[in-house]
């Protein structure tokens, strides 16, 4: 049960988990909510999961500290419950993920390299109260403090929409005129920036670094729109997630924390066979 079903990333990821399904042989059911804020609809498709007796859960949580009272429903059931992207609040489940507060730390070195260690920057978390997004924020701030030329002088949520990370970097530029960089902590709220910095001409002086590598993504990095890509694996997400799972199906130890690593993408290295096949989608040539 993916965070949500709309995005390049989440796609990814159930390549990832039905590819380890077809392999180990088991069926692999794939549902989560449309929208990453419906934690309620997470929960009742949780609900539903541990009722039909599935024989494992493989998770993104939308929320750290409310997913946890189905955590301990499904541990009550006898259900193995595994967490990839976002965890939950209990260190005992194990965890499949990238580190958010060393990916965030990176893009915060690269955006700080990109203006020239000087200037105001923005923030563009998504949810708070999602473990990604909040260690994606504390990962950013703690690398900035580091470096007392930069001020992060907006912070403001994409609420993982498209047209709110639009409307978040619009206020950005009017209230900040003389913004020299922004961090977008997720695809949403990168392509809504990306797409303002556009319309306003500012690709290249508006520096953009961003998390994900959806295909718009990916086109902004080629147009100089956005300057990095913190870039994920979420194929390995998913694919370790559904061997963990079955591991623990058979009884097997299963490690409490997987980390799936991190790579800075740039129009330098966007060619690097090694890049190449980081990058390359599901179904896509």
């Amino acid at each position: 049960m993916p965070k949500g079903v709309a995005f390049d990333f989440w796609r990814t990821v159930r390549a990832g988990a039905e590819k380890a399904g077809s392999e180990l042989g088991v069926t692999v059911i794939w549902k989560g909510p449309t929208d990453e804020r419906d934690v309620a609809g997470q929960i009742a498709m949780l609900e539903d999961f541990i009722t039909s007796k599935v024989d494992a859960i493989v998770m993104a949580a939308c929320d750290s500290k409310a997913l946890m009272a189905i955590v301990n429903k499904a541990r009550e059931a006898g259900i193995p419950l595994i967490t990839i992207d976002s965890g939950v609040d209990d260190k005992s489940v194990p965890f499949i993920a990238t580190d958010n507060i060393e990916g965030a730390r990176i893009a915060a070195q690269t955006l700080v390299k990109l203006i020239g260690g000087n200037g105001k920057v923005g923030l563009i978390p998504f949810l708070r109260g999602a473990a990604t997004s909040d260690m994606r924020e504390k990962g950013f701030l703690d690398e900035i403090k580091k470096h007392p030329g930069v001020q992060v002088a907006r912070k403001l949520y994409s609420e993982s929409e498209t047209a709110r990370g639009m409307a978040v970097t619009e206020d950005m530029l009017t209230s900040v005129p003389d913004l020299a960089g922004i961090f977008a902590a997720n695809e949403p709220g990168a392509i809504g920036a990306a797409q303002v910095i556009e319309e306003r001409r500012l690709a290249g002086k508006v520096k953009l670094v961003a998390f994900d590598a959806a295909d718009s993504e990916i086109a902004a990095l080629k147009k100089g729109t956005i300057q990095a890509l913190i870039v994920q694996n979420p194929f390995k997400m998913g694919y370790e997630g559904v061997k963990a799972a079955v591991s623990a199906i058979r009884g097997g130890k299963v490690p409490l924390y997987t980390d799936t690593g991190v790579t800075v993408v740039t129009r330098v290295n966007l060619n690097a066979p090694e890049v190449k096949s980081l990058l390359a989608k599901p179904g896509k040539e």
